[in-house]
């Protein structure tokens, strides 16, 4: 059984920096493409970043490029995505998926197992 647990979450103000981390279990880490997506309250979830089972290929979407950083140690089975100068619109429950691919997709699609979520709140 897979298991994929984000943490990290809270409140920050403005301009400030967290650092979410995932750990998953249950399936060969190295061997799967993550990925972090977001939704915020009344709105529909949308893709943040994915990094490749290597590092090879990370991809972002446009309004966090140059803010956010995805990373991921699969010594450790673990994802992170560390967040700088963060602004109010940041603010959504962040989850972190697994895909069954190599492969980074910034499409749902291949993703299969998702954590349960992490609050961020970014206060203006």
């Amino acid at each position: 059984q897979v298991h994929v647990v984000e943490s990290g979450g809270g409140l920050v103000q403005a301009g400030g920096s967290l650092r979410l981390s995932c750990a998953a279990s249950g399936r060969t880490f190295r061997n799967s493409a993550m990925g972090w997506f977001r939704q915020a309250s009344g709105k529909e979830r949308e893709f943040v970043a994915a990094i490749s089972w290597n590092s090879g290929a990370t991809y972002y979407r446009d309004s966090v490029k140059g803010r956010f950083t995805i990373s991921r140690d699969n010594a450790k089975s673990t994802v992170y995505l560390q967040m700088n100068s963060l602004k109010p619109e940041d603010t959504a429950v962040y989850y972190c998926a697994q895909s069954t691919l190599l492969q980074a997709s910034t499409r749902s699609t291949p993703y299969d197992y998702w954590g349960q979520g992490t609050q961020v709140t970014v206060s203006s």
